[in-house]
């Protein structure tokens, strides 16, 4: 008579890589989300105390203190989750241990939730405590006329980011890489996405370049929730940020299947 073995559970490999990389970033919870939050209270209090009555928004139906906050919120989940699935994998590749992650029967796609869905809880855990430092300067913004679109965009930009963090850690060999890739494509992209400007203040040319920035859309789709007001129609925003998703993500999983720097 035999004797039948444990049922096979398909999802505790992902799952457990899962709750690695969250565990990764809580351990240091200090520098890894009240860091990041304190970094955005200094950039609302000092833009805010400068530009407040110097720059108008929206033909002046939005004060610029309640602009900057959804701008920072997007902002900080955007670099974090980058931070997260980058600093995870590139750290994993340099000291040996990414054969620990290999190794498991695990397939690309379970390999890539793990890692995408850890930097998007990091990313939204930063958000929603840069929202909630904030909150106290512009509290009118507790009222959302469109919670869903800023939630969908949330969700998106985090994803996005994460994946963007996944295929840089795949292509960074050592931190100076990974450092490059962070400081002249998502800092410079970032920055220049309307986080402390609706691109209507800027001259028509560069309103024109704001539009081929991917960035652009996340934030001002994100702030479109919180104001029912952007500089461009959500639905494209949401498009675009669809669109740009789907793509990485088709990049990232024939990277792991590939197994292209990884493997090899």
């Amino acid at each position: 008579m035999s004797v039948a073995g444990p049922k096979p559970q398909p999802w505790r490999g992902w799952f457990t890589l899962l709750y690695k990389e969250l565990l990764r970033f809580w351990k240091v919870s200090f520098q890894t989300i009240a860091a990041p939050i304190l970094t955005a209270l200094l950039y609302l209090v000092i833009f805010s105390h400068v530009l407040e009555t110097r720059v108008a928004v929206f033909d002046g139906r939005v004060g610029y203190t309640a602009f900057l906050v959804p701008g920072l919120v997007m902002m900080s989940i955007l670099q974090n989750a980058f931070a997260n699935s980058s600093s995870s994998l590139i750290q994993s590749k340099i000291t040996g241990n990414l054969i620990f992650v290999l190794l498991p029967p695990l397939s690309p796609l379970e390999i890539f939730a793990a890692y995408v869905l850890g930097a998007m809880v990091r990313g939204i855990a930063v958000g929603l405590g840069v929202f909630t430092v904030t909150i106290w300067f512009a509290p009118a913004l507790l009222n959302l006329p469109h919670p869903l679109w800023a939630l969908a965009f949330a969700l998106l930009g985090s994803a996005i980011l994460g994946i963007l963090g996944l295929i840089a850690g795949i292509w960074a060999d050592k931190f100076d890489q990974l450092a490059a890739f962070q400081n002249f494509i998502i800092v410079p992209l970032t920055f220049l996405s309307g986080v402390f400007y609706s691109i209507h203040t800027l001259p028509p040319v560069w309103q024109v370049v704001s539009h081929f920035n991917p960035f652009f859309y996340m934030i001002d789709g994100f702030r479109y929730g919180f104001f029912g007001l952007s500089d461009a129609s959500p639905f494209l925003c949401l498009a675009v940020v669809a669109v740009c998703a789907a793509l990485l993500a088709s990049i990232a999983l024939a990277l792991l299947a590939r197994g292209w720097k990884l493997r090899h």
